[in-house]
């Protein structure tokens, strides 16, 4: 089973995964690692390996490009570790990552992080000027 790390600044990612399970229910296979203000990279990156030291198979999800948390694995990638990191993340994402582990799918994480960015002003004025033409 494929495992899923989210990794921020702060507790972003811990508050992010309880957000999802209070959508989707309890996700044993999601897991957080908060960047605290008194860590540095290599703190972050113990903590990291410490998680996924056991995973067969894991995707990683960052809070920010160009951010400490994100930073830290991509020097990881660099070095040649096999890991897929995807910044940006947001619930949508999550709940792709959920939705696609449960029928079977290959997830599109970035379709559904862009899909969910809507101007809703936009959207309500759409209907509005729908019903006008009735």
């Amino acid at each position: 089973m494929t495992e899923l790390v989210l990794i921020s600044h702060g507790s972003f990612s811990v508050e992010l995964l309880k957000s999802a399970e209070m959508i989707m229910g309890p996700q044993d296979n999601i897991h957080a690692i908060p960047l605290l203000p008194s860590e540095g990279q290599e703190d972050f990156l113990a903590k990291f390996d410490a998680l996924v030291k056991d995973f067969d198979d894991y995707v990683v999800f960052a809070d920010l490009l160009g951010g400490t948390p994100a930073n830290t694995i991509s020097k990881q990638i660099m070095l040649g570790r096999d890991i897929q990191l995807y910044t940006g993340m947001n619930l949508p994402m999550v709940i792709e990552f959920v939705n696609s582990s449960l029928v079977g799918t290959d997830p599109d994480y970035i379709t559904a992080a862009q899909n969910a960015i809507v101007n809703v002003n936009d959207v309500l004025a759409a209907d509005d000027d729908d019903e006008d033409d009735e």
